[in-house]
């Protein structure tokens, strides 16, 4: 497996090592697509319940690249989750924490869920339509890597966030006509 530059490499023939969990979730998301909506409320959902998630919003200081603090926090987390959006592969950011995610899933046994976010959850494995132009502005040396992980990650049994709207619109009506 190829590695981002500055990532830590995992040694394949050592034992998995025992992890404590710092996080319960991570949430990797485009924060242009999804800040305001999806993902600010899905965030509160988690305080709401008290599930230790890691936030970049407030946990890394603005402007920065992806460093240490937030590899780690991928590391510690027992599940991650990742929000795939319209722009998520235009980000830089975001395709490199997928990179670390994926190979968290693979050498950690870290729990994975996509969820598609007004995005065909078939169009991000086959990087049709706008997943494949922001892989073409990609940088050369990462793109190829940034190709294979999204493919796994979008092969994931996930959710697709339309049909959740669905069945909680459904939900609601049916409330209604009980009250």
């Amino acid at each position: 497996m190829t590695h981002s530059e500055g990532q830590e490499n995992f040694d394949q023939s050592l034992p998995t090592p025992t992890l404590t969990y710092e996080y319960e979730v991570l949430v990797s998301f485009r924060g242009k697509d999804t800040c305001t909506s999806f993902t600010s409320h899905f965030l509160a959902a988690l305080d709401h319940k008290r599930i230790h998630a890691y936030r970049d919003d407030i946990n890394l200081p603005r402007g920065g690249e992806i460093g240490p603090k937030l590899l780690k926090a991928i590391e510690t987390a027992r599940i991650a989750i990742v929000v795939f959006s319209k722009k998520y592969a235009t980000s830089d950011w975001c395709s490199d924490e997928l990179v670390k995610i994926m190979e968290c899933k693979s050498v950690l046994n870290q729990r994975v869920l996509p969820i598609f976010y007004d995005v065909s959850q078939f169009k991000v494995p086959k990087q049709k339509g706008i997943f494949a132009k922001a892989l073409l502005n990609g940088p050369v040396h990462k793109v190829n890597n940034w190709r294979a992980e999204l493919t796994k990650a979008a092969n994931l049994t996930g959710l697709h966030l339309e049909q959740y709207r669905y069945i909680i619109y459904y939900m609601f009506d049916r409330l209604a006509n009980m009250l």
